[in-house]
Parts: C-alpha cells; sequence; structure tokens
C-alpha cells in the first residue's frame, strides 16, 4: 500500500463519487451534500485527474458512468461503509447512541412489525434514529450498496423474486423471523359466500371469481400465477394496483376476491368489512427474512438491533 500517495487524496472526494453514482446528476448530487454545483463539478474534475478517467459522460438523461465507473460503484460502497465504521466508538452504548439506522419491510407486515420492535428499540436507545421505507424492487441493490441496513422482506413472493434465499446476493446474511401462508378475502355478503356454506368453495370456483391484485417488486405475478401457470391455469387478475391497501380498500367494496399472506389478512379484517377465506388448494407456505449486509455483520449496534427484531417479531 502506497500511504503517500493516499495521503495526498481528500477522501471527501470518494463521498462525491458515491453520490454521482447514485444520483447520475451534478444538479441533485449538490442537493444531497449540501453544495454548489460548482463545487461538485471542481470535485468531479479532481476525481478525473487523480483516477485517470472520464468516470462520467453527459447525455440528455443526465450523467452516465463509464466502465470504470461501474467497476467503482460495486466497490465504493463497502469503502465507504469500512471508513465509516473506523470513526465510530468500538463498542456500542445504547442508552448515549446517537446513530441513525434504515432499513425496509414488505407492506403485508408494516403495520403489525414495527410498533413490535420500534418500541423495544427506543426505550433502551432513545436517541438513535430510525428511517423506515417499504420494500420494494430496489431495496436489494440498497441494501447491498449500504444505503439501507437491513429489510425484512419475504421469501418467494415470486420465482423470480431476489428475496429467493437461493437467490439473494453475494454478501447478503439472512434469518427466518416466521412462517406464513396464503388466504382469501372477499367482502361481507359476497355471493361466494353461500357457496362456500353449501360447501362448494374449490379450486375452479376461485378461478371463475375476477381478482384483485397489489403489485409486488413491480411485479403484476406472484409465485402463486407462476404455480397455477404450470397446470394449465390462470386467475382473472382484474384490477392491479400498486399497494396492498388500495387492494384491500378495493375487496372491501367490490366483489373482487383477494389472496394475501394470513398475517395481513388477521390485521386488515379488524379495519375493513371482509371475511377471510382458506386458498381452497395446496400451495406452499413462506417465510419472512430479516436481511443484512456481510460489512455490518459483526457491528456491536447492529447485532442489537437485528437481536432486538428477532425477539420481538420472530414466530409473530
Amino acid at each position: 500500500m502506497n500511504l503517500d500517495s493516499l495521503a495526498k487524496i481528500d477522501l471527501n472526494l470518494l463521498v462525491t463519487l458515491q453520490i454521482l453514482l447514485e444520483e447520475n446528476s451534478v444538479t441533485r448530487a449538490a442537493n444531497r451534500l449540501n453544495l454548489s454545483q460548482s463545487a461538485i463539478s471542481k470535485s468531479l474534475n479532481r476525481l478525473r485527474e487523480i483516477l485517470d478517467d472520464p468516470l462520467f459522460q453527459r447525455t440528455a438523461h443526465g450523467l452516465r458512468p463509464t466502465a470504470h465507473a461501474l467497476q467503482l460503484k460495486e466497490k465504493l460502497p463497502q469503502i465507504l461503509q469500512s471508513l465509516y465504521q473506523l470513526t465510530q466508538p468500538a463498542s456500542f452504548v445504547m442508552s448515549q447512541s446517537q446513530r441513525h439506522f434504515s432499513f425496509a419491510t414488505q407492506e403485508t407486515i408494516y403495520e403489525t412489525s414495527l410498533p413490535r420492535f420500534i418500541g423495544p428499540l427506543l426505550s433502551n436507545a432513545p436517541n438513535i434514529r430510525l428511517h423506515a421505507y417499504v420494500w420494494n424492487e430496489h431495496s436489494m441493490q440498497d441494501l447491498v450498496q449500504g444505503q439501507l441496513d437491513f429489510a425484512i422482506a419475504g421469501r418467494d413472493i415470486q420465482p423470480l423474486s431476489d428475496v429467493q434465499i437461493s437467490r439473494l446476493p453475494e454478501g447478503i446474511h439472512h434469518q427466518t423471523l416466521f412462517n406464513d401462508h396464503q388466504v382469501c378475502l372477499v367482502r361481507k355478503g359476497h355471493p361466494i359466500l353461500k357457496v362456500v356454506e353449501q360447501g362448494g368453495w374449490n379450486l375452479e370456483q376461485y378461478l371463475q371469481l375476477a381478482h384483485v391484485q397489489a403489485r409486488c417488486e413491480n411485479r403484476n405475478w406472484w409465485s402463486l400465477d407462476y404455480f397455477l401457470a404450470e397446470s394449465g391455469h390462470n386467475r382473472q387478475l382484474s384490477t392491479i394496483v400498486p399497494d396492498f391497501y388500495s387492494a384491500i380498500s378495493v375487496c372491501a367494496h367490490t366483489d373482487l376476491i383477494f389472496t394475501v399472506p394470513s398475517k395481513f389478512a388477521q390485521q386488515t379484517k379488524k379495519l375493513y368489512p371482509v371475511v377471510e377465506l382458506p386458498l381452497p388448494m395446496e400451495f406452499c407456505s413462506f417465510a419472512y427474512v430479516l436481511l443484512w449486509h456481510q460489512r455490518d455483520h459483526e457491528d456491536p449496534g447492529h447485532q442489537w438491533i437485528r437481536q432486538v427484531i428477532c425477539d420481538s417479531i420472530g414466530e409473530g
């Protein structure tokens, strides 16, 4: 390692480069760093000289990173996280810590899971700051790049999902919190309830109904749809909405049926006039898992938070 050469580099330039790689815009990077565009441009020019690479090309849609910049984008988050850890105390004192932690949570357990672990966290560490987001198709990459500290997400939501344990990116750890299964919801007074009372609830009846679906990870199909397709069946996805609470509202005020995880169904039955029905087929259960990156695996603060989450909602 050439420490003399490293000593000549302003490490703040690496922070600027990371923000530029995330935003692909000098203007947005300047806003995030609370600096002028001129200051960002000067930092970019210094980076170009040091790294002997243009790093970005201007296009009509913003900055486009060069091949070398894309290589740096893979390595830089972990390098910055390591530098950040060097500036932190060797131990984590709950009552004194003022650290910030960010996480994403699957919407289907958002309302039931957050109160169960946020309360214990803040009662023991009142000065920490928690930033919560809804899990989406970008959350896994945010976790890899260090923009999220941890996440709670469903495994096997659909076959192509990155949340599958077998498809987790390198460096991502996981801990299963609890298992769940799918059930059906219909409004009170739905015509299908008479069929159910007469013992006629089956797959054929289920497929004849029109369905409302919540888009998950920006995909219209869930694992259930792929499962049905393998046997030549398809649900009538009459209405597809962007989130689960929109879907349950549609379900409660129409004749559309909504298939959801049972934990979510338990919560929404308290809020909406809906009735729960069993899924009329054999279908595998799935798990909710706590996810974090290797770079935070040994960090005392992260370890404490993960333990509180597991204790609070594990097997919830």
